[in-house]
Parts: structure tokens; C-alpha cells; sequence
């Protein structure tokens, strides 16, 4: 939020306001099944998982894992070429 009011020159309560907003309607939208989509950054969407068995991690015994819902995040072409000229660049 600090670095929001920093950018554009609002005071820090206002960007507040305006993040929680932006943040509430992504909420809403997701839990609806909508997609979001940022434009060269990518999309935020939620998928269906089936239920599965599992393994306990100790005792290696089945479990059984109820079907739900669960976020998935598609980087769009443009942020994957950002952040693999970033880890070319490191490595």
C-alpha cells in the first residue's frame, strides 16, 4: 500500500481504499468461477480438483481428499520472459 500512495501521490489512506477494493472485487469474482485477467501479467482463475486418495506423510497410510476448489496462476507470456531474463541474469 506504501509503495501504491508512493507511485501515485495519494495519501497511504486512500491507496488503502483503493487496494482493498481492487482486492475485494478479485475475491468476488473468483468465488463466482469468473476468471481475472491482468494484461501481459497473467490470470487468476479457479479450477476443480477431484477427490483423490492420499497418503498419510508418516505412516504412509491412505486418505481420502475431498473434491474442492483451488487458485491457479497462468503467468502470461510477457511476465514469464521478464523473470526468465531476470534468472538468466543472476545464474
Amino acid at each position: 500500500v506504501r509503495r501504491v500512495a508512493e507511485d501515485t501521490g495519494c495519501p497511504p489512506r486512500v491507496a488503502a481504499a483503493a487496494v482493498d477494493a481492487i482486492l475485494a472485487t478479485i475475491k468476488e469474482s473468483l468465488q463466482q468461477g469468473a476468471s481475472v485477467i491482468f494484461r501481459r501479467f497473467g490470470t487468476l482463475c479457479v479450477r476443480a480438483q477431484r477427490a483423490r486418495v492420499g497418503r498419510h506423510p508418516r505412516t504412509g497410510a491412505p486418505a481420502g481428499l475431498a473434491a474442492r476448489r483451488v487458485g491457479r496462476f497462468p503467468p502470461s507470456p510477457v511476465l514469464k520472459q521478464v523473470i526468465d531474463a531476470v534468472t538468466t541474469a543472476v545464474g
